[in-house]
């Protein structure tokens, strides 16, 4: 029989045991294994900080206080067949477009996937719990996966713990899914376990730039390519106006059929507006 995971107390809350998750855990060895780097799926070059070098370099562990690498926004919509989500690639260093070929968006399971805007080391660490739920799951072998509103449930709990913890999860997280019974599942999860469903969510900038488009286009019974279209035109507007964005983005569906995501693709844009040519022109006291 294997062990089952270790990092979700039922004493201390969801993904937290104390200071053992200092290092990663697994569902399938009895014994903390070295921290491994998560590779992104689309190539780019692994990184991380060891927790063991740090260590041997005598520096404290400590809580993160601000963000350092971070995604921007989030889209996601319900239309016929499922749920879509969209996000761009970039993970930026402060106003530096450092890494540019991040993960943003990943597979949990044939029901779920799981997008997210905010710190990416977060990120990462989310997917790792999500990893051993994963793997309890195929351990138990009973037929029985994580379902989307599960996932939304627990993912909240574990934002609002961490949060009461003084040590928050700096991510805003987009769940969505196809239920068993066929219904489509879309929800979001902010970074003080502040959560909620709709037929429409963002994240970061999209909040104030995306969803006015999304609240006056968007349909429960719209089409994949009426869909596709509305996500599309959302990521114009996102990327016309957020510095933190890149022409470069990943598209996800989740259907009864099991979830796909995109190769990065890249949108047609427009810089030859009439507004965008002399943007100042009108502006009092602009140079």
């Amino acid at each position: 029989m294997l062990p089952r995971p270790t990092s979700h107390s039922k004493a201390l809350g969801p993904g937290v045991t104390g200071p053992e998750l200092l290092y990663a855990t697994s569902a399938v060895i009895d014994r903390p294994p070295q921290p491994t780097p998560v590779q992104p799926t689309c190539g780019a070059q692994a990184f991380m900080v060891d927790p063991c070098q740090l260590e041997s370099a005598g520096d404290p562990h400590q809580h993160t206080k601000y963000p350092y690498v971070t995604g921007t926004s989030v889209i996601a919509l319900k239309y016929k067949d499922g749920v879509m989500i969209a996000a761009d690639t970039l993970g930026a260093y402060g106003s530096t477009k450092r890494y540019k070929s991040m993960d943003r968006i990943v597979k949990v399971n044939q029901h779920s996937i799981l997008a997210a805007g905010g710190e990416i080391s977060d990120f990462q660490f989310v997917q790792r719990l999500l990893d051993e739920l994963t793997t309890d799951d195929y351990r138990t072998d009973d037929g029985i996966t994580l379902q989307p509103n599960e996932l939304y449930a627990y993912l909240s709990r574990v934002m609002y713990n961490r949060r009461n913890k003084m040590d928050p999860l700096w991510n805003s997280l987009v769940v969505g899914g196809v239920g068993a019974d066929g219904a489509p599942f879309l929800g979001m999860v902010a970074m003080n376990g502040t959560h909620y469903t709709d037929s429409h969510v963002t994240t970061g900038f999209a909040n104030a730039l995306a969803r006015p488009l999304l609240r006056e286009r968007q349909r429960d019974d719209m089409s994949e390519e009426e869909a596709t279209t509305l996500i599309h035109d959302a990521l114009r507007v996102c990327y016309y106006r957020d510095k933190q964005s890149i022409n470069k983005f990943t598209l996800a569906k989740i259907t009864k059929d099991g979830p796909t995501i995109s190769e990065p693709f890249s949108l047609q844009m427009r810089w030859d507006y009439k507004l965008f040519s002399a943007p100042t022109q009108w502006a009092v006291g602009a140079w």
